[in-house]
């Protein structure tokens, strides 16, 4: 049964406050569990028909126990002084954060343990689904519950880690609560694929026109997908003013409950595609005939009629903390994607080259499951896929920046006073970047969390300057006079003055971060502080109990990091390296499609800033010992 795929027993939507919002239990499956345990031949000893699905108010005070035991909902994954036995926190894996158990008690005394429960928080939800799994390995983490040498640190095969590695249904109950999870936040747009409004010429027009800000810029697209009927109560996707109550969002029951019956119908998932299931419900299977030799896939329930043409993206987001010291390294790291959308008639074959492995250096990459990839040989791979509709995301991959960054330099804060500080910026901006790389727009924020900024003193050499209540924005290139062609060179030096701060003041603001930092495992609790199971709220009970008045040295961040974030938003080019493999002769793309069809191939790419930190050079600042190349 392990390695059969993933069927589901029951999938529950509980809120903060310990209720039942939607459960949904498949019969089928619950009869494939109890046949297994009476194949066992342990049926007389608790399990099995003894192990019924619970009720919803069981299931609840299940949760709200184990909540109450592990300290948050999640719990610590961690193995301290007040774990007891048999809890989650016992086995001292941090998975248990996310595969949990519950301990349904009965009125008569004779309780069981529901397991593996996938648990997921989304908005102010938390998501349980529950996979069947085969009765050997539900009764090695039971037995695992009583070992006192369990762990991540245990080499034997009957750890947590082994039991799950032989468990395909977890994979695919963390998938069907990733999509649930989206559903019920109104998170079902689908990727965006960017596409150029004009043609490039590229040269020395290109050059000139995108350091002024005309070039043709692009703009997603949205794709052409049967928009979902949504009821009148609480449409999916609504605008969260108008479904809130209480604080909570509500969601669409009836969506959700309609797009359980296609994507997973008698519990097992055939269809997570949130459009496809739509598609289908709304339109049906399409009624074109098909030729005898081909086989319509699950992903494509419907064929496209109309004007042909396929556009690639390539999206990549860059994540930098930039030092300028010579003791530490800067780390710069590229998340990338590739998304595509076909409009093609039929079920066509399409091959698209990939180029630049070696120079990204791609440590991490996964495919959509319409995808062929065939091994990467001389800095190329070829992938092969039949195209669903609409947008998709073709591949993710991990890289290398294989440019230098776009915004270099360094950045330095002292205070002169207690609400005083002097800072000096000296950036430059797309150096060694050529046409077609163009910068939209780019922005440096100062962040003072802890300070109510009163004024500041200065004059950039280039850009506007404006000011927050706990910031300063400073912006280099703004939308619509992009940057390319050339680098610049940006400095900017002046004065920060912040109104007086009190003792009292900062506590509560720091209370507020506390509350706010942690609310995603902090449920409030009351008996958390008394076990002492609370890991997060008692390290934070002390920090604020031992945390000293502010002094000169750090009076911004409060005897943490100060440091400067920079946004921008680059297109014209990827800054791994990885790109969509060109014809040197004619520039086109060399994308084929099977059987031949007259469509158009257009790629665009474009990259942005993630957590891109210029740290302060004359601060404290975190930094990680990266093993060094073999």
């Amino acid at each position: 049964m392990s390695g059969g795929g993933c069927s589901l027993r029951a999938i529950w939507i509980l809120t903060p406050q310990d209720a039942v919002a939607f459960s949904r239990r498949f019969a089928v499956v619950e009869k494939r569990w109890r046949a297994a345990w009476e194949s066992e031949g342990d049926g007389g000893d608790g399990t099995g028909q003894e192990m019924p699905l619970p009720a919803d108010y069981e299931v609840a005070a299940a949760f709200a126990e184990r909540r109450k035991r592990e300290g948050t909902a999640r719990g610590s994954g961690i193995r301290t002084s007040v774990s007891s036995v048999g809890s989650d926190s016992w086995v001292d894996d941090p998975i248990t954060r996310h595969i949990i158990s519950l301990h349904i008690n009965k009125e008569d005394g004779d309780g069981f343990m529901l397991w593996p429960v996938v648990l997921q928080k989304r908005g102010s939800y938390y998501i349980l689904v529950l996979p069947l799994v085969d009765p050997q390995s539900f009764k090695s983490y039971e037995r695992l519950l009583k070992r006192s040498d369990c762990g991540t640190s245990a080499k034997e095969n009957g750890n947590l880690s082994s039991i799950l590695f032989n468990l395909p249904c977890i994979t695919g109950a963390l998938m069907v609560a990733q999509v649930i999870g989206d559903i019920i936040t109104g998170d079902t747009a689908e990727p965006e694929v960017i596409v150029s409004t004009g043609p490039s010429v590229g040269g020395l027009l290109d050059s000139l026109t995108g350091s002024i800000g005309i070039s043709a810029r692009p703009k997603p697209i949205a794709a052409p997908v049967a928009a979902p009927t949504a009821s009148v109560s609480s449409p999916v996707g609504a605008p969260q003013s108008e479904s809130l109550k209480g604080g909570m969002r509500l969601f669409d029951k009836d969506s959700l409950r309609n797009f359980i019956l296609g994507a997973m119908p008698f519990g097992t998932p055939q269809d997570l595609n949130y459009a496809n299931v739509t598609s289908i419900r709304t339109t049906g299977f399409s009624a074109d005939p098909l030729p005898t030799d081909q086989k319509q896939p699950a992903w494509k329930p419907n064929l496209y009629k109309g004007r042909q043409r396929t556009l690639f993206s390539s999206l990549e987001t860059l994540n930098a903390a930039l030092y300028d010291r010579d003791d530490v390294q800067d780390f710069l790291s590229v998340s990338g994607q590739v998304t595509c959308r076909a409009e093609l008639e039929g079920l066509p074959d399409v091959s698209l080259p990939l180029s630049g492995l070696k120079a990204a250096r791609v440590e991490v990459s996964s495919f959509h499951h319409c995808v062929q990839a065939s091994e990467p040989i001389n800095d190329k791979q070829n992938l092969i896929f039949q195209p669903p509709l609409g947008n998709f995301v073709l591949m993710h991959y991990q890289a290398s920046c294989n440019m230098d960054p776009p915004v270099k330099g360094f950045y330095q804060l002292s205070m002169v006073s207690e609400n005083e500080g002097a800072f000096l910026f000296k950036l430059r901006l797309m150096e060694g970047y050529k046409s077609p790389f163009l910068m939209e727009f780019c922005m440096v924020t100062m962040p003072f969390p802890r300070r109510r900024v009163a004024s500041y003193d200065g004059n950039p050499s280039v850009g506007t300057v404006s000011m927050t209540e706990h910031s300063i924005e400073w912006r280099i290139v703004s939308s619509g006079r992009g940057l390319s062609g050339r680098s610049i060179e940006a400095t900017f030096s002046g004065t920060v003055r912040f109104h007086p701060i009190t003792i009292q003041r900062v506590n509560s603001s720091f209370r507020s971060f506390s509350s706010t930092a942690f609310a995603e495992d902090s449920d409030s609790e009351q008996d958390s502080t008394k076990n002492g199971a609370n890991l997060d709220d008692h390290i934070m009970e002390k920090m604020n109990k031992d945390l000293q008045a502010v002094d000169l040295e750090e009076p911004l961040s409060w005897q943490a990091y100060n440091y400067a974030k920079v946004s921008f938003k680059i297109v014209g080019g990827t800054l791994s390296g990885l790109t969509i493999d060109p014809k040197s002769c004619n520039g086109l793309l060399q994308v084929t499609i099977y059987p031949s069809v007259k469509a158009p191939v257009e790629y665009s790419m474009q990259a942005s800033s993630g957590d891109y930190i210029l740290w302060n050079t004359l601060g404290k600042c975190p930094s990680a010992a990266l093993p060094k190349e073999l």
